[in-house]
C-alpha cells in the first residue's frame, strides 16, 4: 500500500525562543530609573541567556548604541517616550548623515520593539513606548514551494527508488521526514536514533540541541504511523547505528537534486523548499498560527514575516 502524505502535528508542549515564563527575569538592579546604557548591558545578558544568534546580538547592540548616541548616555529608560522613538527613526533616515536603507530601518525598529517589550513584560516599565512605532518590514522574495502535483511526482520517484531493483529507502525517508516536520537542514543532520520514540500508535522525533543556549528551541514532532517501517528499511540498507545520516549535508542535497531531476521539478529541490512546503500545507490544513510557529521552531519576531509569506503562498492562484 502506498503511504499517504498526511499532515504532521506538533506537540502542544513544544517550546521556542519566545516561549519564556510570563514575566522575563531581569538582572538585579535594573529599574525604570536605570540609564539606557545600563539597560542595554542587561539586555545583552538576557539575549545570551535566551540563545539569540551572535549576529542578532551584535546587530541589536549596535542599534541600541545608536539610540544611546541619540538620547544621551545617562537618559533614564522611563524618560523615553513614543515621541522620542519616532524622532529617532526620523533622525536615522533624514538627519544622521549616514545612509539608512529601508531594510536597516526595519531592523532597527525591530530592535526597539524587542528591547522595550522585554522591559515592559519584565515589569521594569509600566508600558511599552515602542508599541505604537510603525514597523514596516522589508519583505524578501517569496520562497519556492512544491505544488500538490509536484509532491505526487516526487513521492512516486522516491517510492520507485525504495522498491526498485536495488532498493534505496534513503530518498523516501529524507523527503517524507522534511515534508512532515519542516525541520531545517542543521536540525536534520543533528538527529540521532535516540531522538526517536517509535511508539506504533504515534511515532515522534525530538529535535535536540547540544548547545545549552539553543535548548529552548527543542521540540517534539509527530511522524506518520507508517514512517518507522521506512526507517527500518533505511537502517538495514545503510547499517545505521547512532546518527540518522552519517553522510554530509552536501550528500543529502545531491539526493534531493537527483529526485528533483527524475520528478522534473524545475529549479531543483532543497531542504528550504521542503520546509516551506510543509509550512504551507499545514497552514492550508488549518493548523493554528502559534502552533505552526512552534513546530517550525522560530521566534515571534521571525514569525511575523514568515506568516505573511505563508499566507501569500497559500492563497489560491488568480
Amino acid at each position: 500500500m502506498t503511504e499517504q502524505l498526511s499532515l504532521p502535528e506538533v506537540d502542544p508542549l513544544a517550546t521556542d525562543a519566545d516561549e519564556a515564563p510570563s514575566k522575563p527575569a531581569v538582572p538585579v538592579g535594573i529599574t525604570s530609573k536605570s540609564s539606557l546604557r545600563t539597560a542595554t548591558a542587561a539586555f545583552e545578558v538576557y539575549m545570551g541567556q535566551r540563545g539569540f544568534a551572535e549576529n542578532t546580538i551584535k546587530a541589536f547592540l549596535s542599534d541600541l548604541g545608536i539610540l544611546v548616541e541619540f538620547m544621551g548616555v545617562g537618559t533614564a529608560i522611563e524618560a523615553i517616550s513614543t515621541r522620542d522613538l519616532n524622532r529617532f527613526t526620523h533622525w536615522l533616515v533624514h538627519d544622521r548623515g549616514v545612509p539608512c536603507n529601508p531594510k536597516s530601518l526595519a531592523r532597527r525598529v525591530t530592535t526597539l520593539k524587542v528591547f522595550f517589550s522585554w522591559l515592559a513584560e519584565a515589569g521594569v516599565l509600566s508600558s511599552d513606548p515602542s508599541d505604537p512605532v510603525i514597523h514596516k518590514p522589508v519583505m524578501t522574495p517569496l520562497p519556492d514551494i512544491l505544488s500538490d502535483a509536484e509532491i505526487e511526482r516526487v513521492l512516486a520517484v522516491t517510492q520507485s527508488l525504495r522498491h526498485g531493483e536495488k532498493p534505496d529507502a534513503r530518498p523516501h525517508l529524507l523527503v517524507t521526514l522534511l515534508l512532515h516536520t519542516g525541520i531545517k537542514k542543521g536540525e536534520c543532520m543533528g538527529i540521532v536514533m535516540n531522538h526517536f520514540d517509535l511508539d506504533p500508535s504515534q511515532p515522534v522525533v525530538w529535535i535536540r540541541y547540544a548547545d545549552p543556549r539553543r535548548r529552548h528551541k527543542e521540540r517534539k514532532l509527530r511522524l506518520p504511523v507508517w514512517w518507522p517501517t521506512v526507517l527500518a528499511e533505511y537502517r538495514s540498507q545503510y547499517q545505521v547505528q547512532e546518527t540518522l545520516f552519517s553522510c554530509t549535508a552536501r550528500n543529502l542535497e545531491y539526493v534531493l537534486a537527483g529526485v528533483a531531476e527524475q520528478a522534473e521539478i524545475v529549479g531543483g529541490m532543497s531542504f528550504e523548499m521542503l520546509r516551506w512546503t510543509c509550512a504551507v500545507r499545514d497552514y492550508k490544513a488549518g493548523m493554528e498560527g502559534d502552533r505552526l510557529r512552534q513546530k517550525l521552531g522560530v521566534s515571534k519576531i521571525t514569525w511575523r514575516e514568515m506568516k505573511l509569506k505563508i499566507t501569500q503562498l497559500a492563497a489560491p492562484a488568480l
